[in-house]
């Protein structure tokens, strides 16, 4: 199942994608949420072709389109990923795979994510917000929904994506199967693959709704706090060294901010021209930057909602 909202450029990627897999749906679900493009008539077109059912509820957010698809849905084991991605042929056949030799409805299969890069800044875009494989602890991962299996049970027995949250919602649903005592099973192989965005005007508004969720659902106090500190102390840094100059070294401690994404970086720019190789590495800082400033901006916003509306806790 999936939650789309003028999804026109990218919908045919996913329905071609899921037409290709190699275990075959025995139904696919989508919710609409009120897109004003040609996202439902693409969506219709495949009808023909898959055993598809299009829900379309204008005004509605990911977490309610995810509820309402699920609740649609008649299989027990439930497939779930977003617009905008293109899954990989094994996709569903390994998530369902790991699934049914867990042999127990208490499992979830989690599968992984790999950017679709067409450009220097979204390989850049790519390398400085998201973990390569090998940087993934299968204890510790907290899946993204955009590649998760697991028994409708489950869902029923946590309540659901949480509707009272606009983003963030996959992050509480995983917290609330851990603490239902689901077990998670990583299955690298089920990837699934997206585009990050095309532009840092895009990127801001993509982070700085992240953060305000975080703030919403009251996430990551200690590093945000953490963030805050480091440019707040960059910046006294930075005013003490046009009294004193020398302090401006201390500044490079934050090249350390930078090593991660250059290492995944280099993996990206394999066989592109120098110049496409110059452009991602300086894109780099600019786009962590751009990150910071939107999570900084963000965050408190969503703490304000909080304060206001008071929900339930859940980290």
């Amino acid at each position: 199942m999936a939650t789309v909202l003028n999804e026109e450029a990218s919908i045919g990627a996913l329905l071609d994608s899921i037409l290709a897999q190699e275990r075959s749906l025995q139904e696919v679900v989508i919710v609409d949420g009120g897109s004003r493009d040609g996202t439902v008539a693409i969506i219709q077109s495949y009808a023909r072709n898959m055993p598809l059912r299009l829900l379309v509820e204008p005004g509605c957010n990911i977490a309610r389109g995810r509820n309402l698809a699920i609740a649609a849905a008649q299989g027990d084991i439930i497939a779930v990923t977003d617009g905008g991605v293109r899954l990989s042929p094994q996709w569903l056949a390994h998530l369902v795979s790991a699934l049914e030799e867990a042999a127990t409805t208490s499992g979830v299969a989690s599968g992984f994510f790999l950017p679709d890069t067409r450009t220097p800044f979204e390989r850049a875009m790519a390398a400085a917000t998201l973990p390569s494989l090998a940087e993934i602890d299968p204890h510790t991962f907290l899946p993204s929904s955009r590649s998760l299996a697991f028994h409708k049970e489950a869902w029923q027995r946590v309540g659901g994506y949480p509707e009272w949250l606009d983003y963030c919602e996959d992050l509480i649903f995983d917290f609330r199967l851990r603490q239902a005592g689901f077990s998670f099973t990583f299955v690298p192989s089920a990837i699934a693959y997206f585009r990050p965005r095309s532009s840092l005007t895009a990127f801001f508004k993509q982070y700085y709704h992240y953060a305000r969720g975080d703030g919403k659902a009251d996430l990551w106090r200690i590093r945000h706090l953490i963030r805050y500190s480091a440019y707040i102390l960059a910046l006294a840094i930075f005013g003490g060294g046009l009294w004193f100059p020398p302090l401006w070294v201390l500044l490079l401690v934050g090249v350390f901010h930078l090593y991660r994404p250059y290492c995944r970086l280099l993996s990206l720019l394999k066989r592109q021209p120098l110049r496409e190789k110059l452009s991602a590495i300086l894109y780099v800082p600019i786009i962590r930057l751009t990150g910071d400033l939107a999570k900084m901006a963000g965050y408190p916003v969503g703490l304000w909602w909080r304060k206001r509306h008071c929900p339930r806790s859940y980290q």
